[in-house]
């Protein structure tokens, strides 16, 4: 046994030994070819010299040309030379001297010029002059004798119309000038047909027969690479520079996420207490929350090669391209192990099967070899697979079991506190009005004091702007910022205040504003006392949320006027605050019943949120007593396709008359409270009839403190006595007077 093994290792040092003088020979055979080619370089300059004295060798340039160059280059003037050849044949000296056979007959034939006609393969006719015919060199033959060339259409009528000449002159039989026929080969006639052909298989053995690693691809098995996957690399030699610190509002998410970053860089602190890493995880929630973000954060902080790939890039319109496509990225990934996987948007890709509207095999083969991958990894292998969809709801079952997804990393809106961390991830990318404060005002403090104050004052800005931007996604809150500073910079100011924040916030929420719509004195008043029913009703409901707002300028897509409020982040709502929403949004169409003879079309998507609030308080939360508690769901699957009711057509009366009874209750409290506070919507429907915006603090002033505590913490903390949103130029109408009712 122990001679065995003494044979294996000589074995082993012999193959070791032939390696090494393999590449050394190799290194031998690339050191020769070089100082050839330096010693040719050398040669061919001593010559130039000796030509050119004046030459400047130390400006002189070489260029290698590879083969594949010359190869190109070859064939180009191959395919040249063939159309010259083709260009050649049809601009030949037999075709250079055509003339119609109109001119053929008053000027050759009927004048006795021509001694021998001949048709060439039954369209073209040379005809043979007498010397001294013509004087033009371009009608000499071949032989010397002038000939002339014309073509002709039919031979049957070429031969009558030539013996009906010979007979109107009066010309004897035997002396007639005989037809005679002949047919030319032409080699052009033989490949003119097959040329195509020709081209389209040297261009398949052109690139099929190059070697598959040189440039722009080739090789039999991968013609333009086209199985290749497309997954971008990101490693440490990339310059990525989003971290972790770059991502706010999801901490929990950013957790998550770092532990498989941390597991792939220290696998073994893990595997020694027999735990296995999780093989992927899916990242999900609505739009413009931080997904691919995250992603790319995790590129930035992992050691470990990070390969990142669109959905959509495994489709193609060749079958099969989308299957090789994640082979080929599972193969790179265990080549390149511990790596990282993200796939962003794989619902274009792993939407469920068998549904009937999926339609298409060559998505499922796709889907189908993804989940073999992903099931076909080792405990060894140290890849882990990312992805990112807005819709987990219509991904298949089978790529979301724990074994492929294990995780399912949940990303939703950032509450206020996290609406505040954006903000200061981004706040501090910008110039600010109150750093510009600080350093005027606090020019003796330290760095250290006066990087304090600037915290604190960006903590601040960004503590108000969170509590400004309800609802708003990481991506809103970017947008938001730059159009801040993009209209800091249209103002020619030094630095981005609070007002442009606040016009950046308006423009997000309720669109661009229009002032080239112009309103009539009459539509005027009627957005007016429209817009200031809103806002008594939300004034004087103890549920409503804070007003921050009403204007009557036009914005945005149809809306002429809008009040905006605050609402908190609140999980749970009772059936008092969606009856109380549902008054204040009928608010607007109440005041035009009470101050006009008429109602306008102004209140049509008020109406459209009503019923969608009067629906789901039936249909989905249990708030009738008629109904009970039962869900029914809108008639519509997940994937937003309508299918039948869930319940008959009794259920559906009873639905429609709840839904009615809902909102004629709201509708009569409505008007109720509105005709007790009549003037003071008159109030302050002129104020906003004049100035046209009306903040907070102008809405105390015109109508008293509101009756009842604000229901936000955020509002109290960060809004509340500031007069947010307060116009920067006072916008007066020119002309009109205050509305009267």
């Amino acid at each position: 046994m122990l001679n065995q093994q003494n044979r294996d290792n000589k074995d082993h040092k012999e193959d070791n030994q032939k390696d090494h003088d393999k590449q050394d020979h190799e290194k031998q055979k690339e050191k020769t070819k070089e100082e050839e080619e330096k010693e040719f370089r050398e040669e061919l300059k001593k010559r130039l010299k000796e030509k050119n004295p004046n030459l400047d060798l130390n400006n002189l340039n070489f260029y290698n040309i590879d083969r594949g160059t010359i190869n190109k280059v070859l064939g180009g003037l191959l395919l040249g030379g063939i159309l010259i050849a083709m260009l050649a044949s049809n601009s030949s000296p037999d075709h250079e001297n055509e003339l119609s056979f109109q001119d053929f007959k008053t000027k050759y034939f009927m004048k006795g010029l021509v001694t021998k006609i001949t048709v060439v393969n039954r369209y073209l006719v040379k005809a043979d002059l007498i010397q001294g015919a013509v004087s033009d060199q371009t009608y000499q033959a071949y032989n010397g004798k002038p000939a002339i060339y014309f073509a002709i259409g039919s031979v049957d009528f070429f031969e009558k119309e030539i013996n009906e000449i010979q007979n109107n002159l009066g010309i004897p039989i035997n002396e007639r000038i005989p037809i005679s026929f002949s047919e030319k080969d032409d080699w052009m006639n033989y490949v003119l047909p097959i040329l195509p052909t020709l081209l389209l298989i040297g261009g398949i053995y052109y690139l099929t027969s190059r070697r598959p690693n040189s440039p722009g691809g080739g090789g039999p098995n991968n013609i333009f690479k086209i199985g290749k996957s497309k997954a971008k690399l990101f490693n440490q030699e990339n310059d990525v520079k989003i971290r972790f610190k770059d991502v706010a509002g999801c901490e929990e998410s950013k957790e998550e996420i770092m532990e498989f970053v941390k597991f792939l860089q220290n696998p073994t602190k893990y595997e020694k207490l027999g735990a296995k890493i999780p093989r992927g995880a899916i990242l999900s929630g609505p739009p413009g929350t931080g997904k691919t973000l995250l992603a790319k954060a995790t590129a930035g902080e992992a050691n470990v090669p990070f390969l990142s790939v669109s959905g959509s890039e495994f489709v193609e319109m060749f079958v099969g391209i989308g299957a090789s496509r994640v082979r080929d990225l599972f193969k790179t990934a265990r080549e390149m192990a511990p790596s990282i996987i993200f796939v962003d948007e794989i619902d274009a890709i792993g939407r469920e099967r068998g549904n009937g509207r999926m339609g298409n095999d060559e998505k499922e083969n796709t889907l189908n070899q993804l989940l073999v991958e992903m099931d076909g990894f080792e405990s060894s292998d140290h890849v882990v697979v990312l992805a990112g969809t807005n819709r987990v709801d219509i991904l298949d079952k089978a790529l979301l079991r724990p074994g492929r997804f294990d995780r399912h990393i949940s990303i939703d809106i950032p509450d206020i506190e996290g609406r505040k961390e954006i903000f200061k991830v981004h706040l501090s990318k910008l110039t600010l009005k109150c750093d510009e404060d600080i350093k005027a005002t606090k020019q003796d403090v330290d760095f250290n004091k006066y990087q304090q104050l600037k915290s604190e004052a960006i903590e601040n800005l960004a503590g108000r702007l969170g509590a400004l931007t309800p609802g708003f996604s990481g991506a809103d809150i970017a947008n938001c910022c730059n159009e801040g500073a993009l209209i800091a910079a249209r103002e020619d100011a030094t630095s981005v205040d609070v007002p442009h924040f606040e016009q950046a916030i308006e423009r997000v929420i309720a669109g661009l504003e229009k002032k080239s719509r112009v309103l009539s004195l009459d539509e005027k008043k009627t957005v007016a006392y429209h817009e200031a029913g809103h806002a008594i009703c939300g004034w004087f409901l103890e549920f409503a949320d804070p007003l921050v707002k009403v204007s009557i300028i036009p914005r945005g897509q149809g809306a002429l006027g809008y009040a905006q409020y605050l609402p908190k982040d609140q999980y749970l709502l009772s059936k008092e605050q969606y009856y109380h929403r549902m008054i204040m949004t009928l608010g607007g169409r109440v005041s035009e019943e009470l101050h006009f003879d008429t109602v306008t079309t102004g209140a049509s998507d008020d109406f459209k949120k009503v019923t969608q609030m009067a629906q789901s308080m039936i249909l989905k939360l249990g708030m009738s007593d008629k109904i009970g508690s039962i869900y029914y769901d809108n008639g519509e699957d997940a994937e937003g396709y309508r299918v039948h009711n869930n319940y008959s057509e009794k259920t559906a009366r009873l639905i429609d008359t709840e839904v009615k009874r809902f909102i004629d209750e709201a509708y009569i409290a409505c008007k109720k409270l509105l005709t007790e506070k009549i003037e003071l919507v008159d109030s302050v429907a002129e104020e906003l009839y004049k100035k046209e915006v009306l903040t907070r603090e102008d809405m105390i002033r015109l109508v008293g403190p509101r009756p009842f505590r604000e229901r936000n913490d955020a509002f109290d903390k960060y809004i509340k006595g500031t007069d947010a949103f307060k116009p920067r130029k006072k916008i007066e109408d020119q002309g009109s007077a205050a509305p009267t009712s």
